[in-house]
Parts: C-alpha cells; sequence; structure tokens
C-alpha cells in the first residue's frame, strides 16, 4: 500500500504543469491518496463499531521545516481542540471533565454514564476514562485508582525521560527515545484503548529533530487529520522546549479504515486542491513542558477549504 502511495505522489510530482512548486509536492496529497486507495482498494469490514471500508498498513512523511505544521487545508481542522487535547495529554490527566471546562467535547461519547456501563465499568465515575494516554505518557504502569488521584512520582515519566535525554548532547542522539501509549496490563481499565501506541523521537546532525508515529486503528475521516496535527505539533513543542528544530514527522498506520457513514463526503474532499500549509510559532519556553498552553501558541496563514461534517464513533 505504502508502494501505491509513493508511486501516486512521484506521479503526481512528474505530470503537474502547475507553476506553484508547493502545490505540486504538496504534503497533503499523501492523506488524500490514502482516501483513495481506500475507496479503490478497501474491503468492507464489520467491527466494534459498524462497517468500515478497510485496507491494512500506509505511511506518510510530512516536512515540519521552518515552522510548518501540517494541518489539513482541504477542510478545516480544530485546531485549537486539538491543542487541547495535547497539552491535557502532556498534563497526565484522564479526567474528561477538564476537557469539558475548555468546550472540548471529543471524548464525551466514550465519557459518558450510557457507554461506561455498556463496557461493564459500572463502579467507574463518568468522565474518568482510566489509564488512557496520559496516564501512560507520564505514569506509565502506575497502578490506577481513579482520575483524581496525584500521581506524582509513581510509575514511569516517559515523556519526561524523553525530554531530559534531548535537552543534553550528549544523550539527545539515542534511539532508545520511544513513547509507549499501549499497556496490556492496563488495557481492560481504559475506556478506550489507545489508537496511536508508539512514538519515537531522533535527532540527527545535532539538533535537527524528528517523530515517528506507529498507530494499530487509523480512523481516516475524523481521526488521522487530528492525529497528524497534534504529533506534529507536539514534535514543535519539544523541539522549541529543547533547544532543537523540528524537521520530519513519519506516520505509520496498520489498520486504515473509512466508516460507511464517512465515504461520500470523503469523495467531495479528495476533489479539493490542497492550500499551502501554515506555521506554528510558540511564544515563550517555559521552565517545564507542563507550563505550555494554548495562549502560547500562534497558528499563521491557516487557510482552508470549507468544513465537513462526519460523526464520531465511539
Amino acid at each position: 500500500m505504502l508502494r501505491r502511495i509513493l508511486e501516486k505522489n512521484k506521479t503526481a510530482i512528474s505530470s503537474s504543469t502547475a507553476s506553484n512548486t508547493e502545490q505540486q509536492v504538496h504534503d497533503e496529497n499523501q492523506y488524500l491518496h490514502l482516501i483513495e486507495d481506500i475507496l479503490q482498494y478497501g474491503v468492507m469490514e464489520f467491527g466494534r463499531n459498524g462497517y468500515a471500508k478497510t485496507i491494512v498498513g500506509s505511511a506518510m512523511h510530512f516536512t515540519l521545516t521552518d515552522g510548518i505544521l501540517p494541518l489539513l487545508t482541504t477542510k478545516k481542522v480544530a485546531w485549537k481542540t486539538c491543542a487541547k487535547e495535547l497539552f491535557w495529554f502532556i498534563s497526565g490527566s484522564t479526567d474528561n471533565q477538564r476537557l469539558q471546562e475548555q468546550n472540548v467535547t471529543i471524548w464525551n461519547g466514550n465519557a459518558s454514564r450510557d457507554y461506561l456501563d455498556e463496557i461493564g465499568m459500572y463502579d467507574r465515575k463518568e468522565n474518568d476514562l482510566g489509564p488512557i494516554y496520559g496516564h501512560q505518557w507520564r505514569h506509565f504502569n502506575a497502578t490506577y485508582t481513579d482520575c483524581q488521584t496525584d500521581y506524582s512520582g509513581k510509575g514511569e515519566d516517559q515523556l519526561g525521560y524523553i525530554i531530559s535525554c534531548l535537552k543534553h548532547p550528549l544523550t539527545r542522539n539515542s534511539r532508545r527515545l520511544i513513547m509507549s501509549a499501549w499497556n496490556p496490563c492496563q488495557l481492560n481499565e481504559m475506556a478506550l484503548p489507545p489508537c496511536h501506541i508508539l512514538v519515537q523521537f531522533n535527532v540527527t546532525d545535532t539538533d535537527k529533530l524528528s517523530c515517528s508515529l506507529y498507530q494499530r486503528s487509523g480512523d481516516v475521516g475524523l481521526g488521522v487529520p487530528f492525529n497528524i496535527a497534534s504529533y506534529s505539533l507536539l514534535t514543535h513543542l519539544i523541539a522549541h522546549h529543547c533547544g532543537l528544530k523540528a524537521t520530519d514527522f513519519y506516520y505509520h498506520l496498520g489498520n486504515c479504515h473509512i466508516y460507511d457513514d464517512h465515504l461520500e463526503v470523503l469523495k467531495e474532499q479528495i476533489n479539493r486542491s490542497p492550500f499551502p500549509f501554515p506555521r506554528v510559532h510558540i511564544k515563550n519556553i517555559k521552565h517545564d513542558i507542563n507550563d505550555y498552553n494554548l495562549e502560547d501558541i500562534e497558528l499563521c496563514n491557516y487557510k482552508t477549504h470549507e468544513p465537513i461534517k462526519m460523526e464520531m464513533r465511539k
């Protein structure tokens, strides 16, 4: 599947007659080609939350140099919501109420009383998502009680370790800067097992930071655009915090699927031509990675096509 996508990109570059070079080689074309591949080669499968047209195995590469942030432009991506969720992960929180207080509702479906009862978590309080991303990033495998507990000093702070290594010239080029959200010991305590499960950071040529993500399951219509933006922003944030330069985001997908009720609107999206990606500027260098918030992020020149409405599956 990756070979088909890469060949499509090469063909698009060589055959394009557009005068705008950035348009010819636009990284967003990889995402549009993935949609095309699923539409053409995908098999309709019935899974946990309904029917989805599915392929297995894909990859994309996005350039981050000079502040480029790969927010899709063929539809509008709610980047502030994405950033707020990222800061929530970084904080280690698994309390959906903290997102609701910021008008972020993307986890509501998996945090409701009805949903928790549906999956057998009768004793779990509403909005307590269990030991999901934030817990694993900052307190990996710490015994989980509830989302109100202070887990300081408990478990393994994977993100903290990575940042500590990246700040020092003698350790920043380690090949062991890996953060896992997939913890088999605690999967049955999570309201939803993680989809984006393994991330690795690499420094080359002294100060160039790249990020590689493996995602087991990708909702191509709604989730994947968010994940591209989130991990690209995380890479920019870590590079800024550690005195490095963000250069590349490598995105590897296992199960790539489009839900049956998303198929028609995505057919519309692939007929749109991308605009140049926006650029991100992080205003301040904070003492701790936990101290950053939305006010520190300035997004420049984000031009998009009209929003595309899709329902999120739980």
